[in-house]
């Protein structure tokens, strides 16, 4: 049966619904920051930032590990610094730039340019911490896991009861430093156990995990 739309129609068709589902992604990014108190400037140089770093991880040091099995070795992300190949029994622990290093980055400039207590910053963060180690679990094959939504709903409503007035902020550090200590350097030990030759904070890029707690959160909040 031939289709009612010529070939060039319906790859016209895909190219507008992936822009459509960008500028969509794009505009939900910028409400989230300027809920932050960003300027579009400001959102724009944090979002390309986060874009370009989210294809590097940069190594911060190796733990000993359990051997892989030759079924799990994988190439490596890029790295800065170099060409690292892991020794055996060890697994590098790096930092991925868009989705765990600018975040943290972040957190730390709304910490001390919102007005926040660091009191209700430190409740905030230590619950989210707390949460995400329990709902967190290694993968293997992939490292460590949590359902996405636990984190970024329970960084709002924490937030929100603590310091209504200032919940978008608070939203987004707890839930971007929650995760990163609960579910990321409270877990070092289950990597351990895994044997995976590399390991990266800040999950698989920009989009994922650490980063996108944040925004999930900033957005209920």
């Amino acid at each position: 049966m031939r289709s009612p739309y010529p070939l060039p129609h319906l790859f016209f068709l895909f190219i507008s619904l992936i822009l459509l589902l960008a500028f969509i992604h794009i505009g939900i990014l910028s409400i989230a920051f300027e809920k932050l108190g960003l300027s579009q400037g400001s959102i724009f140089i944090l979002l390309f930032l986060s874009l370009i770093g989210s294809s590097f991880n940069l190594p911060l040091f190796t733990v000993r590990s359990e051997l892989p099995p030759m079924d799990m070795m994988m190439p490596m992300p890029f790295q800065l610094g170099g060409k690292r190949a892991p020794a055996p029994g060890r697994t590098i622990i790096a930092i991925n730039i868009g989705g765990g290093m600018i975040p943290t980055l972040f957190s730390c400039y709304l910490i001390f340019n919102q007005g926040l207590s660091y009191s209700s910053v430190l409740i905030t963060i230590i619950l989210i911490t707390g949460i995400s180690y329990y709902f967190s679990r290694p993968i293997q094959r992939l490292g460590i896991g949590m359902p996405i939504l636990i984190a970024p709903v329970s960084a709002a409503l924490i937030a929100i009861t603590i310091n209504p007035s200032h919940s978008a902020p608070l939203a987004y550090i707890s839930g971007t430093l929650g995760v990163l200590i609960g579910a990321d350097l409270l877990r070092l030990k289950d990597i351990r156990k895994m044997g995976v030759p590399f390991a990266a904070i800040g999950g698989a890029g920009t989009f994922d995990g650490i980063f996108i707690t944040g925004i999930v959160a900033v957005l209920l909040a």
